[in-house]
């Protein structure tokens, strides 16, 4: 009896161990929703299988030309199951002041950018997104902690929905190894 009851509490305690280590770290960009710059809903969960990048931007940036870089590549790639979603951050020297509209109109007008665009959010300090803490802490998002540190920081997502790169404000959009990323 006593060898039974060890064993079920041995049971019982490997089975909660995992659970916790799963739900610590384990959980995928697929758990956000979002609203884009035109008002509505937008569900990750819609992004299953593909690769993401996910980019904070700003407009009046030094790195603003990095649209153009992200315009191309999400027009090569997207047939091949690959999106980028836009985030605007004014957190980097007030770089982008503008209206969620302002900045639409600016990324249509200026860029011709045709993915997906978010309503601008905060992408660090105490008002930070929550995507965006999944995006920078470990125990989040199981892979790296990180921090942002400029407008055009890129966050490369596998299909999976984990994280798998971590990509500088200063390497362009199509880099090497962004695109060695997208065609592996």
């Amino acid at each position: 009896m006593k060898i039974r009851n060890l064993t079920l509490i041995i049971i019982m305690i490997s089975t909660l161990s995992a659970r916790s280590q799963k739900e610590e770290g384990d959980t995928t960009i697929y758990q956000f929703k979002v609203q884009s710059l035109d008002g509505e809903e937008f569900d990750f969960s819609t992004l299953k299988g593909k690769k993401i990048m996910v980019v904070n931007t700003a407009s009046k940036c030094g790195l603003t030309p990095q649209y153009k870089q992200l315009q191309a590549i999400y027009e090569k790639y997207n047939d091949k199951d690959f999106v980028i979603v836009g985030f605007p951050a004014n957190n980097f020297l007030f770089q982008e002041p503008g209206t969620d509209e302002e900045i639409a109109v600016f990324c249509e007008q200026n860029y011709g950018v045709s993915f997906p665009m978010m309503s601008k959010i905060s992408v660090k300090g105490k008002n930070m997104h929550p995507i965006y803490e999944f995006l920078t802490k470990k125990s989040k998002n199981g892979v790296i902690d990180s921090s942002v540190s400029w407008n055009f920081q890129k966050y490369l997502i596998n299909p999976d929905g984990r994280l798998a790169k971590v990509i500088s404000p200063r390497t362009l959009p199509d880099d090497q190894s962004v695109i060695s990323w997208l065609e592996e």
